[in-house]
């Protein structure tokens, strides 16, 4: 069963006028159970407790976690056990046999949601991880090769999608705790990954803010 969707998203807001312009930057963890029950999330919020984006807001409607033995960190996400992107564009019941297109389609569906609640949400897609049992690999290594140019195509300087190579590097056999979800050292591998990618995405915001902050300033004193 191809279900790894690894998806996240960073918003200024849930609304336009929800948040101001200097109050914190929320990102939602989005995806599945490598999402939901595992213990990068904790790794990545420790990380960037030493940087200028120790204040970021992680949300979500779950805080469920894989006992990371971690009190500290912000356990809220948005990941789904058991599902797939699919299941969660179009509410259907989970099937193990969605054709990549499908699982394309529900990607874009999930896009036009997100950007109908913020036209400037900036997206962070990743080629997913390989499973450690099974000839599940092949599928999972064909949406990967499909998700580069699907991002491409919807890509936009207002809401950016990004892509990050969740698979290079990581081993089905070594990096995963019952062939499926990572372990210890797969959640270090994931964590560097998707760091850099979300540290770009908080400077982008950062940048678009400075900017909207500096328009208005001559305005007003025009």
């Amino acid at each position: 069963m191809v279900s790894l969707k690894l998806f996240a998203l960073i918003s200024l807001a849930a609304t336009a006028s929800a948040q101001s312009a200097d109050g914190p930057i929320r990102y939602m963890p989005f995806g599945d159970s490598i999402t939901e029950i595992i213990c990068w999330r904790s790794k990545l919020w420790q990380r960037l407790q030493s940087t200028e984006w120790a204040n970021v807001n992680f949300v979500g409607s779950g805080r469920t976690e894989n006992n990371c033995r971690d009190g500290t960190y912000d356990r809220d996400n948005e990941g789904h056990s058991g599902f797939l992107a699919i299941d969660i564009a179009n509410r259907n019941q989970l099937d193990g046999n969605k054709q990549v297109r499908d699982i394309i389609n529900a990607f874009t569906k999930l896009v036009n949601t997100m950007r109908t609640s913020n036209p400037k949400m900036k997206i962070i897609v990743a080629q997913i991880i390989p499973m450690g049992f099974g000839n599940f690999n092949g599928k999972i290594q064909e949406l990967n090769r499909a998700i580069i140019p699907w991002a491409e195509g919807l890509n936009k300087t207002e809401s950016p999608i990004w892509v990050v190579d969740q698979y290079t590097g990581f081993s089905g056999s070594g990096d995963l705790r019952d062939g499926v979800h990572p372990n210890n050292s797969g959640d270090e591998k994931m964590t560097k990954v998707w760091y850099p990618a979300i540290v770009h995405a908080f400077e982008v915001v950062k940048a678009e803010r400075a900017n909207s902050t500096a328009m208005t300033e001559r305005e007003f004193v025009a």
